[in-house]
């Protein structure tokens, strides 16, 4: 398999990657349920000969490029539509983003990126400034992607206001020398308690600690554990849910292997990577697009990293968990709708171009036609000549979904400090997580679903 050109997307943004999450959201309701950029939808059937015109997208680093690499075929079918392909950085595009669509869409392209945990906070704060993907037929796609995937594009009235795009099923990658030299089967981890188990062993074989977190700033081991046991920051309601049993259960469970000496607490992104390289940590519990940080960081490490299922907290418990993923909309003011919807339509759901965009930059796809291609079960010589890939499809595909609602930043803030309070206080994880409740409550009105 090719080594990726770049570190992925997902890699420069761990802080504010989620598990994917459905639209609903009652405090936030989308009454607009996004617009068509003419009103309706009288051109959705357009033929491919009759589109025509020039668009902008934009995008940053290794998504721009995979997007890049799609408009030459893309053009084959729409010969009359010129893609230009804007990398603008991530921060940037934010940016820009959201001052253009305050203003009306002033200076904003035709088709955006949009990493999923950010969709709802948009699609509420500017209800109008995203075409309605449903009224030009991308409804018929739903089933062609994994449900949680799915539910993250919609409004509050189940219209997609985007195309799914890239996703970031969950594992833990783990250093085989050091499972190796302490004796531990990989395979025999089918639990979080066995995980706490092997840890010890390892720790005392080799020094190293079991996992790394920032634990003061980002919460991703949460977010998975939470997504494996159907729970969220929030209910399917937008009510909040961070204090529910199921979510007290994945924090006690983090502050059990920070009891144990298991968490190495690291600084920020560069802080996990080096505790990764180094080897202060066996194991890395992260999204898909983490293979591809390996690869790039530490490429003599070929052959010395595999990669298994999240541990389950029982013995027949879930094991999928989503941590990231980015999607594409058209923006309401386009003056080529027909266009623009083309080449969200042909990018989110070809098979090709999903390939290419993984196989040349390690981008998930949520396609799940693409799993079926023989690259999935390829095996990999990076990662041990294991059909990684394949692992990850199983678990894209068994997510459970999660919602995110428009409060998903301020809630995400909130979990941080109930983390650092349990982690490094040694508060007790109910006070914790009620009291980020409380938080998140005094400032967006929101329920509680206790």
């Amino acid at each position: 398999m090719k080594i990726w050109k770049m570190t992925l997307t997902g890699a420069l943004s761990i802080g504010l990657l989620a598990a994917c999450g459905g639209g609903n959201d009652d405090a936030d309701t989308n009454e607009g349920g996004g617009n068509n950029a003419d009103g309706n939808a009288e051109n959705s059937e357009a033929e491919a000969s009759e589109v025509s015109g020039e668009i902008t997208v934009w995008g940053w680093n290794v998504a721009a490029a995979s997007m890049e690499l799609a408009v030459e075929q893309f053009q084959e079918e729409y010969p009359d539509v010129d893609v230009v392909v804007e990398d603008i950085g991530r921060e940037d595009l934010y940016d820009r983003l959201t001052v253009g669509l305050a203003s009306g869409g002033s200076g904003l392209p035709d088709v955006t990126m949009i990493e999923t945990d950010r969709l709802d906070n948009y699609f509420a704060e500017f209800p109008d400034g995203f075409v309605n993907l449903s009224e030009y037929g991308f409804d018929e796609y739903e089933g062609e992607f994994p449900e949680a995937k799915a539910e993250a594009m919609k409004d509050a009235d189940g219209n997609f206001l985007a195309a799914p795009w890239d996703i970031g099923p969950a594992g833990v990658f783990y250093h085989v020398p050091h499972f190796e030299e302490a004796g531990v089967d990989p395979d025999s981890i089918e639990t979080w308690d066995d995980y706490i188990e092997a840890g010890e062993q390892i720790q005392e074989a080799t020094g190293a600690q079991m996992a790394p977190i920032d634990i003061s700033s980002d919460d991703a081991l949460f977010r998975m554990m939470m997504n494996q046991l159907g729970t969220y920051y929030f209910d399917e309601d937008g009510n909040i849910d961070i204090d529910s049993d199921e979510a007290q259960q994945a924090l006690a469970k983090i502050q059990e292997m920070r009891e144990a000496d298991l968490i190495a607490n690291v600084d920020g992104w560069d802080g996990t990577v080096t505790a990764t390289i180094n080897h202060q940590v066996a194991t890395v519990p992260f999204g898909v697009w983490y293979a591809g940080t390996i690869m790039d960081q530490a490429p003599e490490q070929e052959g010395e990293w595999d990669v298994f299922k999240l541990p389950a907290f029982d013995g027949d418990g879930n094991r999928d968990a989503n941590l990231g993923g980015s999607d594409l909309s058209v923006l309401s003011h386009t003056e080529n709708p027909d266009a623009a919807y083309a080449f969200v339509e042909y990018f989110t759901t070809d098979v090709d171009a999903q390939m290419v965009a993984l196989e040349e930059y390690g981008l998930f796809p949520s396609l799940t036609a693409a799993y079926d291609e023989p690259f999935f079960e390829e095996e990999d010589e990076f990662f041990n000549n294991s059909p990684i890939w394949s692992t990850f499809a199983e678990v894209a595909e068994g997510t459970l979904p999660a919602n995110y609602t428009s409060d998903y930043a301020r809630a995400l803030r909130y979990s941080a400090d109930a983390q650092a309070e349990a982690l490094l206080s040694g508060g007790e994880v109910q006070d914790a997580l009620g009291e980020a409740a409380g938080r998140i409550e005094n400032e967006t009105g929101r329920e509680r679903a206790n």
